[in-house]
């Protein structure tokens, strides 16, 4: 993949990563394969077990839930991120509307990182922290 630094941004902007260092966001990009995609592919589908995560580096996808479509992601956008802890069910389909390029990070890689890097895995949980404090906020006010 040319030029992993450039990719830094992108992974600097997913919440799961915000946390991390310049140097921490290296050994993630380090760990991922970029992949080219087709109009029409689905990335994830609803209801599936998760086993790995997406960043979009360039192009644009529909996200749906229960069949209705919610949102459109592009740039910078992570899909599937908290999989790559619990591997729980997708909550969302993904299906690309344009060509993508994307950043994959699939569970082996992100725990070889983790393992590499200690100090990750509290940075990784002050942010989950912060996702979950946001969303009560939403809910509960």
């Amino acid at each position: 993949m040319a030029g992993r630094n450039s990719y830094l941004d992108y992974l600097a902007a997913v919440p799961l990563f915000a946390a991390c260092s310049r140097k921490d966001l290296q050994r993630i990009a380090k760990a991922s394969d970029e992949i080219s995609m087709d109009d029409g592919r689905v990335l994830v589908r609803q209801g599936e077990n998760a086993r790995e995560a997406f960043v979009i580096v360039e192009g644009e996808a529909k996200v749906e839930r229960n069949g209705k479509k919610i949102a459109t992601v592009g740039r910078g956008a992570c899909i599937g991120e908290l999989s790559l802890l619990d591997r729980g069910p997708r909550t969302a389909t993904v299906t690309a509307t344009t060509p993508l390029k994307v950043l994959v990070l699939g569970p082996r890689e992100f725990s070889g990182v983790l393992e590499e890097v200690p100090g990750l895995s509290r940075k990784l949980m002050a942010a989950l922290a912060s996702q979950v404090r946001e969303l009560d906020k939403k809910a509960f006010g």
